[in-house]
């Protein structure tokens, strides 16, 4: 199946959706391709709940409440949404670039904005894990209200690992976070509020086995040098990172660095019609945040719609005159 318009985003998540909403105030006809089920990208994949404190405006805001705010105002832009889908093959054309999904489908752009983030990402897996998945074994915790009154134990020493140990805490019965080593990846501000808490750390130490009939009932747990514990746990979140591919991308000719697509200041990549914003850029000086996302897309917005129209002006004017 075909279809047209005049700027595509690859990327459903905080970047790719302010670039939505842009392209509309732009006057651009807009579709969106994802290849996760539900919009937000990783924020709804992984930390829904999590509190966002370094958004422009807002003092805090939930990763969830943060996305509904971006798909209503998208939604001013009329996109159109082909989540599920994975982009796969790119083609130039005269005047306009098309990109092949997993799918069959076939949309042509007068421009394409990546926003896909870190790219497609899975979870590394827990080796005693195996079988686990769905009977009370998890990767990601989209909704702390499943974990009240259980026993949970956490896997791993990072960000998201810290992160839901301070929030499910005062949710779930007892919370052990296990680490394999001494020190941590995670804010330390974080590190310090989860020791201050009840939230037990058990650190030189392994998850190696899970046991249970149909749902898990308690882990084993195996320090350095000493025997296995079995401690009661009614979930487990594994959460020990995830490995990011950047896939087809990779064959279409752009110049990646370090799995990062390069860009200039005006977001262009190496390829003409094809720019990018978000996590997945890389130039001199670049820093990895949303609010950093939301001015890159703007920018590869106002750069796309020159490029589409070499009459159109890179700068639109402030929205506050369109009211």
């Amino acid at each position: 199946m075909a279809h047209e318009t005049d700027v595509l985003i690859i990327g459903a998540g905080p970047t790719g959706l302010f670039a939505a909403y842009y392209a509309g105030f732009r006057g651009l006809r807009v579709a969106v391709v994802d290849s996760l089920p539900e919009l937000g990208g990783q924020i709804t994949a992984m930390y829904p709940e999590k509190a966002i404190l370094d958004v422009a405006g807002f003092p805090s805001i939930k990763g969830r409440e943060l996305v509904e705010g971006l798909v209503e105002q998208a939604s001013t832009a009329r996109p159109e949404y082909f989540l599920d889908r994975t982009a796969q093959t790119l083609r130039h054309n005269d005047d306009s670039v098309t990109i092949g999904l997993d799918d069959g489908t076939e949309i042509t752009a007068g421009a394409v904005i990546i926003t896909a983030g870190i790219g497609k990402f899975s979870p590394r897996p827990l080796p005693a894990g195996d079988g686990w998945l769905g009977r009370g074994m998890e990767f990601f915790v989209p909704s702390f209200q499943p974990y009240a009154g259980k026993d949970v134990v956490i896997v791993g020493g990072g960000d998201s690992a810290f992160d839901w140990a301070q929030h499910l805490e005062p949710v779930a019965r007892t919370v052990t976070l296990v680490h394999r080593r001494d020190a941590f990846r995670a804010h330390e501000r974080t590190v310090q509020a989860v020791r201050a808490s009840s939230v037990e750390i058990i650190t030189r130490a392994q998850v190696t086995a899970l046991r249970g009939d149909d749902t898990l009932a308690e882990v084993e747990i195996t320090v350095d040098g000493q025997e296995p514990v079995v401690k009661p746990a009614q979930a487990l979140v594994a959460a020990l990172g995830f490995i990011a591919d950047l896939g087809p991308l990779q064959a279409w000719g752009i110049e990646v660095e370090k799995r990062h697509v390069v860009v200039s200041a005006s977001m262009q990549t190496s390829l003409p019609r094809v720019f990018a914003a978000g996590d997945i850029t890389e130039y001199h000086g670049k820093v990895r945040l949303i609010a950093v996302g939301f001015g890159e897309a703007a920018t590869a917005v106002n750069n796309a719609a020159v490029a589409i129209d070499p009459s159109a002006h890179v700068f639109p004017g402030h929205s506050s005159e369109t009211s």
